[in-house]
């Protein structure tokens, strides 16, 4: 029996005790936390850390803004950001994480009050991961089209219809009437009655590339509004089932398995910019698309515009995936005495720097398009879906050997997205295990698959007819200023509540003791000036919030009004929990809400040889059921 036992997970040795991690397969024999696990390697959490921050918008969105806000100028103020907003929140989250060992939502026994945060963060991440992995699905279906001796979208086949040409359309033109009157007639009807349009005379409109028409047409048999929600499009639905089950595979031993996989996916798509990069360098038209990229096209008075200030601060907000919950899931597993700093610093500035490096591929291609069409940069140069489905597929289509190059880019794309999806899933993981850990420990995989099921199950109604509405309208509301509510009340509450110094106590038990210079930049970013710009930008995205709409398809009311009950069904959360927290809490109003501004009495390191005399008197969270809602002391006050 006991060697039955072993043959799954370890080599059985004679009659060898069976271990907690046999049981507990995700907790390996050498985790410093037997009942969490901890990271196989050190390098598994930093290509965990790299993969999760680098996405897809640092292939399809960075490099359109680099180019749309005053090329290689833009880099000032997107460096000044990283350093200002982006890094600052991303060595707390890392440090908060792996201080107590805690999920998003259980972490903030820092902060009893704002456990309404962590919530948020955990459901808009929900949100986020279904329609997320519909963009995969979508580089999943685009690879395998690209099978084919020619890219289905290199010519206008019969899916086409007659506006699609990529070059300019004649609609109208001026015709000689019995020789001396002269009229301007419609192009169809001077071909219908066979006249000659006069030299010079023509007037045009722009076709639709072939690609622009196969996305819309047959990858997404898109309908005309998100009212017409159409059928089901069943090869969509095939490529999501295919990328929630490579999701559930590479994390159904937690991080044991997916500390593994990343070494593919975080790696892979820096060989594939590299082979694009070397290939669009020597295309005609190449040094052209860089130009408009960063280099003499630069334009450094955008510098003066708030607009591109906006733009950057924005841009590293989002693309270092700071507020989602998954930097403090993540950062979880690490040993106590993990140098979470150099780990922050190491990770930012490979998310920068490849988005940069991925601006050259793109726009090498771009200008090589640009040149071969006789159009200038800035009439082929997309972002978004645009550029990942239209520009750069129609840009591959006219390159020798275009199917080699499209398998490549979208297997790109979809170990990219990957990355992103395995650390968002087990964000979700995380928060069940630390809440019902001894469920979890048992039962781990069907947990886990059963999560990418209802996952994949709400996610259907993304790859209908109407689906790209459905995508766009979770991405516009659940994926902006929700995330900056989070942030503002996640710094707000342990840098001025619970406090900024006390705070850089904890930190100095994990990494050791740091004169004080070492904290004047982050007490300046953590205390004002990272604030600052967060409640900045969210008052910015405000002000300027406008009806989302597709394709220049404006949404029905109804959908507006469903996308404001998702964001309010995340944010809610907020003031509902701080509410149940007051009401547990004892004494009169104002002793029960000073109570639930105080760490809880299980806050601290998880286990207790990290406790050191500042939390010698901490309640021993894993003697906790699964049910239990952990108390709140009015004993643990501010040192």
């Amino acid at each position: 029996m006991d060697k039955l036992k072993c043959l799954s997970f370890f080599k059985c040795r004679g009659k060898e005790k069976v271990t907690a991690s046999s049981e507990n397969f995700h907790v390996g024999e050498n985790d410093e936390n037997q009942d969490r696990g901890n990271w196989s390697k050190k390098s598994d959490y930093l290509l965990s850390m790299v993969g999760y921050a680098v996405g897809l918008g640092n292939v399809w969105r960075f490099p359109y803004l680099t180019y749309n806000n005053g090329g290689g100028a833009f880099l000032i103020p997107y460096a000044i950001m990283l350093a200002l907003a982006g890094l600052p929140l991303f060595f707390l989250e890392c440090s908060l994480g792996q201080f107590a060992s805690l999920g998003p939502v259980s972490v903030w026994r820092i902060l009893p009050l704002f456990q309404g945060v962590g919530i948020t963060m955990v459901l808009i991440s929900i949100f986020v991961t279904i329609y997320y992995n519909v963009i995969i699905a979508y580089s999943l279906y685009y690879m395998f089209a690209s099978f084919q001796s020619e890219l289905p979208w290199k010519y206008c086949s019969d899916w086409a219809d007659e506006n699609c040409s990529r070059t300019p359309i004649v609609t109208h033109c001026n015709v000689s009437i019995n020789m001396t009157e002269i009229i301007q007639m419609n192009k169809s009807w001077v071909d219908a009655n066979n006249f000659t349009c006069l030299n010079g005379s023509e007037i045009s409109q722009p076709g639709q590339l072939p690609s622009e028409q196969y996305w819309n047409k047959v990858a997404l048999q898109r309908s005309n509004g998100m009212d017409e929600t159409g059928v089901i499009v069943w090869y969509l639905a095939l490529c999501l089932l295919l990328a929630w089950l490579i999701v559930g595979a590479a994390l159904f031993k937690g991080i044991k398995s997916s500390g593994k996989v990343v070494y593919f996916t975080a790696i892979f798509p820096y060989v594939v910019l590299l082979i694009l990069l070397i290939r669009g360098a020597t295309l005609d038209g190449a040094s052209k698309g860089i130009s408009y990229y960063i280099g003499a096209q630069s334009n450094f008075t955008k510098l003066r515009e708030a607009e591109v200030w906006k733009d950057a601060a924005t841009q590293i907000f989002y693309s270092l995936s700071v507020a989602w919950g998954g930097l403090v899931a993540l950062s979880s597993y690490n040993k106590f005495n993990n140098n979470c700093f150099s780990d922050a610093i190491v990770v930012c500035l490979t998310n920068c720097l490849t988005s940069v490096f991925a601006g050259f591929a793109i726009f090498s291609i771009l200008g090589h398009m640009a040149h071969i069409s006789g159009k200038e940069v800035s009439q082929v140069v997309k972002s978004g879906f645009d550029l990942a489905f239209i520009a750069y597929p129609e840009a591959l289509a006219q390159l020798p050997g275009g199917p080699f190059w499209s398998i490549l880019f979208f297997f790109m794309l979809l170990t990219l997205g990957l990355d992103s999806q395995f650390a968002s899933i087990e964000t979700i993981t995380t928060t069940i295990q630390d809440l019902f850990p001894k469920v979890m420990k048992k039962m781990r995989v069907p947990i886990t698959l059963g999560c990418c099921l209802i996952l994949f199950l709400l996610g259907l109604v993304c790859v209908t007819q109407a689906g790209i509405y459905w995508v766009n309208l979770i991405d516009h509301f659940c994926a902006g200023w929700g995330i900056l509510i989070a942030a503002i009340l996640e710094i707000v509450g342990i840098i001025w509540i619970y406090g900024g110094n006390r705070f850089i106590e904890d930190i100095e038990m994990m990494i050791g003791a740091k004169r004080w210079i070492f904290w004047l930049w982050w007490r300046a970013c953590w205390f004002v000036i990272t604030p600052i710009l967060l409640i900045a930008i969210l008052v910015w995205s405000l002000v300027q919030f406008h009806r989302p709409e597709y394709a220049k398809i404006p949404y029905p009311d109804w959908a507006v009004a469903l996308g404001w009950c998702m964001i309010i069904f995340c944010i809610i959360w907020i003031p509902i929990m701080a509410i149940i927290k007051i009401i547990q809490a004892k004494g009169n109003i104002f002793q029960r809400f000073i109570s639930c501004c105080r760490p809880a009495s299980n806050w601290g390191p998880y286990l207790e040889q990290h406790r050191g005399e500042r939390y010698k008197d901490m309640v021993d969270s894993k003697k906790e059921t699964d049910h239990e809602i952990p108390t709140v002391s009015a004993s643990r006050k501010p040192e």
